[in-house]
């Protein structure tokens, strides 16, 4: 029986949802939560991609963490920005673009 993938296609490496703490206005805590992963057709460069899935977590994990302490109560999240972020780091722990971040569901509440 041979192996099956979760979800997408052979380029695509899902990675787990990452979580950040808000502040409400009333004080209590809230979550954004960012589901991602990424489409790297290079399959030496998925390799690559494969080998570091820790450090890339660990990376765009702080980013939402740090994004979302400074959301303000009531303001959407900027998928713009969370893309473009998260895809700098992937670039830059990957030593060179080819490997595109892909966005799934924002969700702050």
């Amino acid at each position: 029986m041979a192996d099956k993938k979760k979800t997408g296609g052979e380029t695509y490496l899902p990675m787990n949802t990452l979580l950040g703490t808000t502040i409400r206005a009333n004080g209590q805590r809230g979550v954004l939560s960012v589901d991602c992963g990424l489409d790297v057709p290079d399959p030496t460069l998925r390799t690559l991609a494969d080998q570091s899935v820790p450090r890339l977590r660990a990376a765009y994990l702080q980013t939402v963490q740090s994004y979302a302490a400074s959301l303000t109560y009531g303001a959407l999240p900027n998928a713009d920005y969370i893309a473009q972020t998260l895809q700098r780091q992937t670039d830059t722990l990957l030593g060179r673009p080819g490997a595109k971040i892909l966005l799934g569901a924002i969700i702050a509440n």
